[in-house]
């Protein structure tokens, strides 16, 4: 039985949900990391670093690349890139509201009266 599209994509963002994994997809969007350079990063310990990469090499999001000794993690193809970027203009523009908001309820809380009713 296929799976229906809406849930597929559930499934996607599930994976994606992990604040390790969302940091490995930021640092590569420049090109190939090494595995060392990844750990320096994000400051995790290596065995979960690994677990986080082999999530995302799992679904096809990320490709690792052997040189000698040293191992590279790469995104699979731009798509990633750009869903991280429209992640990143969606939450800007979901803060500046939340700041408008915020100063709308401070400019209304230096407006009312603090003393007794005269």
């Amino acid at each position: 039985m296929q799976v229906p599209l809406y849930q597929a994509k559930a499934e996607f963002f599930r994976m994606l949900g992990h604040p390790v994994r969302i940091r490995v997809l930021e640092l590569l969007q420049n090109g190939p990391v090494p595995v060392r350079e990844l750990l320096n990063e994000i400051e995790v310990e290596p065995s979960n670093l690994s677990q986080q990469l082999a999530v995302l090499r799992r679904s096809g999001i990320v490709v690792s690349i052997r040189d000698g000794a040293t191992v590279s993690y790469a995104l699979a193809g731009g798509d990633v890139a750009e869903l991280l970027r429209a992640a990143r203009r969606i939450l800007t523009e979901l803060l500046a509201g939340q700041s408008e908001l915020l100063a709308e309820l401070r400019d209304a809380e230096s407006s009312v009266p603090t003393g007794p009713p005269v």
